[in-house]
């Protein structure tokens, strides 16, 4: 194995990472938001108002996206499986 092959598949695996993390990052980051403008405007700063609804969206949407994420991974094991005869070469 070259050093640009072990590269490459770093690279594809920090996409795949990226990829499959980023939605839920993001559903934790528009609901940390809009319930920090709700709790500026309010004046109301109780610490299990942040945390429970971030919970709550973040385990949904990965129940939700589940099926999705295992495809990215498959694909990505798959694809890196089939890599390993050039990889001897």
């Amino acid at each position: 194995m070259d050093p640009s092959m072990a590269v490459d598949i770093g690279r594809q695996a920090l996409w795949v990472t990226l990829i499959i993390s980023g939605p839920l990052l993001l559903a934790g980051l528009v609901v940390g938001l809009f319930i920090g403008i709700i709790q500026a405007v309010t004046q109301i700063h109780e610490m299990t108002l942040t945390f429970i609804p971030k919970i709550l969206a973040v385990v949904g949407l990965f129940i939700w996206l589940l099926p999705w994420m295992a495809i990215k991974l498959l694909d990505y094991t798959i694809n890196l499986f089939n890599q390993i005869p050039t990889a001897i070469r």
